[in-house]
């Protein structure tokens, strides 16, 4: 009998579950439910297999005394550990300073980091935040850092293994990082960016608790691998078992079907002479030569579905048959349409205003999307999203509509219609009323600058009247035409010295969308 070892395909299908948390950007509380679910069932499966690893340190230990040349394998038990528990840690920490940063950022995670609904149920106070992840794991650089630091560990867990077995022992530990389908997206900079930007809190708890059972995993492979070394298979007794289920998604339309994988968390192997039966609700179901077997089930009511799964397995070493039962859940929803826009509730005149469309469960050229209301909408297609342009504010209590629907579906969302705000009239990007005279001649033209304006709009400086006026002189006046001085504002502003005091009056400017100039008013610079 070989040592009990967690099958890949546990892996491959709880990268199932975490796709299922990726399709959503702006989601109902239905995915949030499924997202919750799916940590869940994460956290249940990362406990299952310390469970698992705890026994085989001393199983190894015990048959390495068996010949000196087998003492070399006890002692790598420790620096695997010591890897693995490191980059646990070092996950948990992001896991906790996410839900802490989109809480009450106080520092640690506790209470105040959490809310409990009208209904009674608990969940994250920062569930839907996007900007928290996007800061964190993708402009900070920390996504990338743990994309290094998850390879670096996966690298060192292959180097402990003996140079000859390395190869075999890297195909039976997860990949961990996929470094290559992100690059087939061209909007996509980095990995980091393809796992993390613009994910709700919620979403990403989840992926990361995905590379925690990833380094679990792989820590298993190896004390597994171990144990093979110093002969123990002969000596082991299953007398711990898990029943997985993996579903394909958990969260499924109405109408769809719910499939699911079914197997113990620890078994002997396709080639020993253990037997696997397992069973669903009291019906038994298929298992294949990896112990591994198939429940469908169809979805025609929407709300939280159970179904009990029992599991058996017999022992050759103990000629004994143990049977484990465990209830596992699945929610099924309608499918749902809701639109956002991409920076707020506003459109504004003259610019591209992106917004983003999504339809749960609704292949998207079956979405069409159009604009109506007041404001002169019009929206095209753009990339994975789309593009509104408005011509003209929106009165009081009138606003811009976005209509969406998909079979069977229709939702909308009303927008404010503005112009964009008014910029600051500055010298190069001095806001100063008092400059050297130095300073101040350094300066050939005044310009509009659009501070905290999130969209790609320049406004120009149409014209202004110059005003110089000297200690105990009048003042003179030059009208200058655009931004640019002219040579007269020039002559004006080059006779500058300390006490003379200097206006810019009536500046007029035009920013895009606008119909007439606007008025900016007066600054005043004082030379000291």
């Amino acid at each position: 009998m070989s040592i009990p070892k967690e099958p890949r395909q546990l892996m491959i299908n709880i990268m199932y579950l975490v796709l299922t948390a990726l399709l959503a950007l702006n989601v109902s509380a239905e995915i949030f439910n499924a997202f919750k679910i799916v940590d869940n069932g994460l956290v249940k499966s990362n406990k299952a297999i310390d469970e698992s690893n705890a026994p085989l340190p001393e199983i190894i230990k015990t048959g390495a005394k068996k010949k000196a040349s087998l003492a070399k394998y006890a002692e790598l038990i420790s620096p695997s550990k010591d890897l693995a528990s490191q980059m646990n840690s070092e996950i948990q920490t992001m896991i906790d300073e996410l839900i802490d940063a989109a809480g009450d950022a106080d520092g640690s995670v506790g209470e105040g980091d959490y809310i409990t609904t009208s209904g009674g149920v608990r969940k994250m106070k920062g569930e839907k935040n996007k900007d928290v992840t996007t800061r964190s794991l993708v402009y900070s650089g920390k996504g990338e850092e743990l994309k290094a630091k998850l390879a670096e560990f996966r690298q060192k867990m292959i180097e402990l293994a003996d140079e000859g077995d390395r190869a075999t022992f890297s195909k039976e530990i997860p990949s961990i990082v996929d470094d290559e389908t992100w690059k087939a997206k061209k909007s996509v900079k980095n990995w980091s960016e393809f796992n993390f930007k613009q994910m709700p809190v919620q979403a990403t708890v989840p992926i990361l608790r995905k590379f925690q059972n990833d380094v679990k995993s792989t820590q298993s492979a190896f004390l597994n691998y171990l144990a093979g070394k110093v002969g123990t298979t002969t000596e082991v007794v299953l007398d711990k078992y898990a029943v997985v289920s993996a579903p394909s998604k958990s969260y499924i339309i109405k109408g769809e079907k719910y499939t699911t994988d079914l197997f113990l968390g620890a078994f002997a192997g396709a080639d020993s002479e253990t037997k696997i039966s397992i069973s669903v609700n009291g019906k038994a179901l298929p298992v294949n030569s990896e112990g591994i077997a198939s429940f469908t089930q169809t979805a025609n009511t929407t709300g939280k579905k159970t179904y009990t799964a029992t599991a058996s397995i017999y022992n050759p070493a103990t000629d004994e048959t143990k049977r484990v039962t465990k209830e596992f859940e699945y929610e099924v929803g309608e499918r749902s349409v809701s639109v956002s826009a991409s920076k707020m509730n506003v459109f504004y005149i003259g610019v591209d205003n992106p917004i983003e469309v999504s339809a749960a469960g609704v292949p998207s050229n079956q979405v069409k999307v159009s604009a109506s209301g007041s404001g002169g909408a019009t929206i095209n297609k753009s990339g994975d999203g789309y593009v509104v342009r408005v011509t003209s504010p929106t009165p009081k209590g009138q606003f811009a509509k976005i209509d969406v629907s998909a079979p069977g579906l229709k939702d909308s969302k009303l927008f404010r219609v503005k112009r964009i705000p008014d910029p600051v009239p500055m010298l190069g990007k001095s806001k100063k009323s008092v400059m050297g005279n130095g300073e101040f001649k350094a300066y050939s033209s005044l310009r509009a600058a659009l501070d905290n304006f999130d969209f790609d709009a320049k406004c120009s400086i149409k014209g202004f009247r110059f005003v110089y006026v000297a200690k105990r002189q009048d003042a003179l006046i030059e009208t200058n035409v655009g931004g640019k001085y002219t040579s007269k504002t020039i002559s004006l502003r080059d006779r500058a010295k300390p006490g003379d005091r200097y206006f810019f009056e009536n500046i007029k400017c035009s920013c895009p969308g606008d119909v007439a100039a606007r008025d900016l008013g007066t600054i005043g610079i004082t030379i000291k």
